[in-house]
């Protein structure tokens, strides 16, 4: 495994990339039991997989373990978003915006390959006053984003147009009277997530999925560890350290349940729900912010696809099948066509999918309401939880996180993060500015060198090379996903999946790009990852059947009334163990 500081340069660039191959598995297995850290990380969401990068960027021995995959839970099923929040504003909350504005600034120059700017049209019903108060929104949030030394390198916002809003996004309704059009920061949240962890293995951090966190290993009341099994074997396995994270997110309340003390962090669990739909569907080149009673609607541009969301209602059921109703997509369409020409309808909802906000409890019962700013706080001695905020200011809240962890270590270095580029990020531009010769060196189209580019970065070489010696795996998976087979493999090789759903779900995003979800492509993809994990035929066959069930129930929980019923649908798939 690689040790403390072994790939980081002095700029704190990390070095060669780690393979989160099968064999890397094993050896982190073997790490985990054998070794002590400095810091042990639980969760590999969004959050987890930044604070194991910060860590490691400090220069301290890390380890993070996930129960499921990485970013399986609320960081794959987000709005796609890197932003400050324009709607907090109407709250008032200006810190929270600004802070999340240097943060979407941050993410930008150490990620291009991964965030992008998206162009947002604010359209408006009313001539003056509505567009004077918008102006002012969106003017502050640019000024806000452009203050400092970091600034924001985005355009500022411009006003539309009636005549120009119809050219830029014909679909909507003839009541718009014109527009503002504003730049936001758009997100893959999965293959981000991935990249930061891949990134914490590049500077020595041991990382693991399917390593579930059981109990608390104690000297006397300080914690020293975590009981954990692998989930695949339940082989149980004692991982010591220093310093414990919980960054697990919705079930933060459940692992603090394991000291057995009080409780310092309460949760509200909110269901954000969002629909895909074909491209061609709404005639647009940009995405759309519409506002509602209590909060707003995004309509953002996703491949061939627009995402539609979200929802924010309370959540009270399974938290790792959350699932979304019938009266939910009925809410989302009914929302969206109120300012199309042309409405939706079910026929058009080609998937959904649904992400749990942790959000922190607040004495509102509207969880629209309630905060998006993070809390650090340590029950325990050794123990130290992080919970609530945004996507886009995870790598503050690990910097705090990390702080605290580390408030009783003398001559503890501070975070180094904010110039720490991520996995990808070297090569991207060369890779751009070659775009011609990667085309005809690997045999592809430019615009396919293009989309790999924005999902691999200076990592292109890495995820073609294997097509080499098999020209097929330069083939499309199925008809239409978009995908290459090479990315399966390099999935696998490469990026620690382990099972089907993390291929179709994560490392791709075919279960919501396609209309079954992937399910007619399970059977080839299980077939390929089959060669590199060592399955047999009834391997394959489990998971293809896990998945499919999967598809179903979501399917089944789509057509129930309310969310105990869409609940009571999911069950039906295979069961996850709960927890981080």
């Amino acid at each position: 495994m690689p040790r403390r500081g072994a790939v980081t340069g002095s700029a704190g660039r990390p070095g060669r990339a780690v393979a989160l191959s099968p064999a890397y598995y094993r050896e982190a297995l073997s790490a985990l039991a054998s070794e002590r850290f400095d810091v042990l990380v639980v969760g590999g969401g969004i959050v987890g997989a930044g604070t194991a990068l910060d860590a490691a960027t400090r220069g301290l021995r890390v380890a993070l373990v996930e129960a499921q995959d990485f970013a399986a839970g609320t960081s794959s099923r987000s709005s796609k978003l890197v932003h400050g929040g324009l709607r907090y504003l109407q709250m008032h909350d200006f810190a929270l915006v600004r802070e999340a504005l240097r943060e979407r600034a941050v993410l930008f120059r150490i990620a291009p390959h991964l965030v992008r700017p998206v162009p947002i049209l604010y359209p408006l019903r009313h001539r003056v006053v509505e567009r004077a108060y918008v102006t002012a929104g969106v003017l502050l949030y640019d000024l806000f984003a452009h203050s400092g030394r970091r600034g924001a390198g985005l355009p500022f916002h411009r006003q539309v147009s009636r005549a120009r809003m119809r050219a830029i996004a014909p679909a909507l309704s003839p009541k718009a009277v014109g527009a503002v059009l504003y730049y936001d920061g758009q997100v893959d949240d999965a293959r981000y997530v991935l990249s930061v962890v891949r990134t914490a293995a590049a500077n020595g951090a041991v990382v693991a999925n399917r390593v579930r966190a059981t109990g608390l290993l104690r000297e006397g009341r300080r914690v020293v560890g975590v009981r954990a099994v692998q989930v695949e074997s339940g082989a149980e396995i004692d991982v010591r350290a220093d310093a414990v994270v919980s960054a697990t997110g919705a079930w933060t309340e459940s692992f603090e349940s394991l000291t057995g003390g009080r409780e310092v962090m309460r949760l509200q669990p909110a269901k954000g729900v969002h629909l895909v739909v074909p491209r061609g569907r709404i005639e647009a080149s940009t995405a759309l912010i519409l506002p509602t009673s209590s909060s707003v609607l995004f309509v953002l541009p996703w491949g061939d696809h627009w995402v539609i969301g979200t929802t924010d209602t309370p959540w009270e059921h399974d938290l790792a099948r959350p699932a979304a109703n019938a009266g939910d997509i009925d809410y989302l369409l009914r929302t969206v066509n109120e300012a199309l020409s042309k409405p939706l309808d079910r026929s058009d909802v080609e998937s959904v999918f649904v992400g749990i906000r942790p959000l922190i409890a607040g004495t509102s019962s509207e969880t629209t309401k309630l905060s998006r700013e993070h809390a650090v706080d340590a029950p325990v001695p050794g123990l130290t939880l992080v919970s609530g905020g945004k996507y886009t200011t995870y790598r503050l809240m690990a910097e705090d996180v990390v702080d605290a962890a580390l408030r009783d270590r003398r001559g503890a270095p501070p975070s180094r993060t904010e110039g720490v580029p991520i996995l990808g990020s070297d090569g991207y531009e060369d890779g751009l500015a070659a775009v011609p010769a990667l085309a005809a060196d690997h045999g592809l189209a430019p615009d396919e060198v293009r989309r790999l580019l924005g999902r691999y970065g200076g990592l292109l070489g890495e995820v073609l090379e294997p097509a080499r010696a098999d020209p097929s795996l330069l083939g499309t998976v199925g008809a239409s996903s978009g995908y290459l087979w090479a990315e399966v493999v390099y999935a696998v090789t490469h990026e620690g999946a382990r099972h089907l759903e993390d291929v179709l779900s994560l490392r791709t995003r075919i279960s919501i790009e396609t209309r079954d979800r992937g399910s007619e492509l399970a059977s080839a993809v299980a077939g390929v990852m089959a060669t590199h994990l060592g399955w047999g035929r009834a391997d394959v066959e489990r998971e293809v059947d896990a998945y499919r069930r999967l598809v179903a129930a979501e399917l089944a929980a789509e057509g129930e009334r309310d969310d105990a019923g869409a609940a009571a649908a999911m069950a039906t798939a295979r069961p996850l163990l709960p927890g981080p």
